[in-house]
């Protein structure tokens, strides 16, 4: 493994490799790492705190993220759209200056073989509880006909950002090295929020999307 300085964003959400997602930058400080950096950063899961003005928790595994577009706006303010690269593990964080830094080492997936019944059961599982989803939220826009890669390993990622999901199980899953790991966990995960999202829909209960 090679460790690097890696400029940070921690963030109050999980971002996964070869998912995209908007940002919203109006600190300061990340207005500098923006300033800094070419086209890539790093994100991590924060633990405990807030987003804004420091003195967070950290976790330990993140994200590389890479911007696609930038847009500063009249008040300010910052969007991004930055995909997910590579998942990376801190080894020893930084001074922050003025923005919070790190050493990282790359952290590749164990080179394992994926299993091509594991992913394709998988693929099936997050696809009917998208569909399901998609009943009971019936008011809210949601994307069901995604288009899934044929690499596997690009598939597996992406298949752990489609999954609805609470924020620790995307970190635990983030976290796991072994894709078919990670597989069997978001199966499991697919498995629970179907049985949740069939009662919601017997009760004729829907909570906010994001519950």
């Amino acid at each position: 493994m090679t460790e690097r300085p890696l400029a940070m964003f921690p963030l109050g959400m999980v971002v996964f490799p070869f998912q995209t997602v908007g940002l919203c930058v109006f600190e300061e400080r990340y207005h500098a790492l923006l300033a800094d950096v070419e086209r890539q950063f790093g994100t991590c899961l924060i633990s405990r705190g807030s987003e804004v003005g420091g003195q967070d928790e950290r976790t330990s595994v993140g994200t590389v993220v890479e911007i696609l577009a930038s847009q500063r706006l009249s008040d300010g303010q910052t969007l991004l759209m930055v995909e997910g690269r590579e998942c990376v593990q801190v080894s020893k964080w930084l001074k922050d200056a003025p923005y919070p830094r790190a050493l990282v080492d790359d952290r590749c997936c164990d080179n394992v073989e994926i299993e091509r019944e594991l992913l394709a059961s998988t693929t099936s599982a997050v696809k009917a509880l998208r569909a399901l989803q998609s009943e009971v939220f019936a008011d809210q826009c949601l994307q069901q006909n995604v288009s899934l890669d044929d690499d596997p390993g690009i598939r597996s990622w992406q298949l752990c950002s489609l999954t609805p999901m609470s924020t620790l199980d995307q970190f635990k899953v983030l976290s796991l090295s072994n894709p078919n790991d990670r597989l069997r966990l978001v199966a499991e995960i697919c498995c629970e929020r179907y049985g949740d999202y069939q009662r919601m829909l017997m009760l004729g209960d829907a909570p906010s999307i994001l519950d």
